[in-house]
């Protein structure tokens, strides 16, 4: 990658970074810390430790295909942003855990665990897991009240162009909404993370299937989240919503296995944590079964042909397949 494409992405997620900050920050504000001042500490630490901030930035780009570019992040655009990053946020805090990964660092820091021990973590991952709902539904209700009162009160055929514009809007945050949630859950990422637990324990037998069965709902489910509520956000077509969730997945699992490789063959003073705990624990990834070339023949596989489906969709496409092609060659 060159360095104006560099340049380009460290400008991109620095504003993202802005406004998820901005938009956390002002939840904590309006929270009572008078008993729960550690908790409140322990998320902040969790959530503002760094991080790429992925999912926000790949949610804006995503959006901005569908609205011509524009710079502009809406109230709504903005809540989503941060309420996902807190849920990818609250599962690193408890992958972390001495009863899960037992990791102790994270981004170069130690783990929220460590920092605050393992009950507070746990908590603190809850508090930002209920607080992305918060945020969320907040949105929600902000886009019921922007609804003109006669539109919802008056039943009749002649709604205007306006009161149905608000409707729609409306419909999209709700849906929004539903994805948020639902790629968050038992269909997504927790139900990765339980066959994730299950094969670690030795209690679920791996093979390829069962490997894919886990990138896809704990890694790329929160990508196709990203990608599917920006696109969802800015008006898209079911069409157009169903080829950007299936550009997601490709996305994501290819994410997932360069994870993998960099287990593997990464550095840790690159990676912000330690290399080797797959090989150390006894894990079965993507690379023991298929191997390291393999490996990494699949990752520019799926994200070349995700590049592909991406310059179908609307807009101007190339900030978002050169970010995916980065995704190809990140040694972090």
């Amino acid at each position: 990658m060159d360095a104006a494409f560099n340049a380009e992405l460290e400008r991109r997620t620095k504003e993202v970074q802005e406004v998820i900050e901005g938009t956390f920050r002002s939840y904590l504000q309006r929270k009572d810390h008078a008993y729960v001042h550690t908790m409140i500490e322990a998320m902040d630490y969790s959530f503002l430790a760094g991080g790429k901030r992925l999912r926000p930035l790949m949610m804006r780009e995503t959006y901005r295909l569908f609205q011509g570019g524009t710079g502009f992040v809406p109230s709504e655009l903005a809540a989503f942003m941060t309420a996902l990053e807190m849920i990818h946020t609250y599962s690193l805090v408890h992958d972390d855990l001495p009863a899960m990964d037992n990791d102790e660092y994270r981004r170069g820091k130690f783990t929220t665990w460590k920092v605050y021990g393992d009950g507070m973590a746990v908590l603190a991952g809850d508090a930002l897991l209920n607080a992305a709902y918060e945020i969320a539904f907040d949105a929600i209700q902000s886009g019921a009240v922007g609804i003109q009162g006669g539109a919802m009160e008056i039943q009749s055929d002649a709604v205007d162009a306006a009161g149905e514009a608000d409707l729609q809007r409306l419909a999209r945050i709700a849906k929004c909404g539903s994805l948020l949630s639902g790629k968050a859950g038992l269909d997504g990422m927790l139900g990765g993370q339980v066959a994730d637990v299950e094969a670690e324990k030795k209690s679920l037998s791996i093979d390829m299937e069962k490997i894919l069965f886990i990138h896809e709902r704990k890694t790329a489910a929160l990508i196709e989240t990203a990608m599917g509520i920006g696109a969802c956000l800015a008006g898209a077509d079911d069409a157009q919503l169903k080829a950007v969730l299936r550009i997601a997945r490709k996305v994501g699992v290819a994410f997932q296995i360069q994870d993998d490789i960099l287990d593997v063959i990464g550095d840790s003073k690159d990676l912000g944590k330690s290399v080797g705990s797959d090989a150390k624990s006894g894990k079965e990834t993507y690379v023991t079964l298929q191997g390291l070339e393999a490996s990494k023949a699949e990752v520019e596989r799926l994200s070349k042909e995700a590049v592909e489906e991406l310059k179908s969709l609307p807009g101007d496409t190339q900030f978002l397949e050169q970010l995916i092609l980065h995704l190809i060659y990140r040694k972090k």
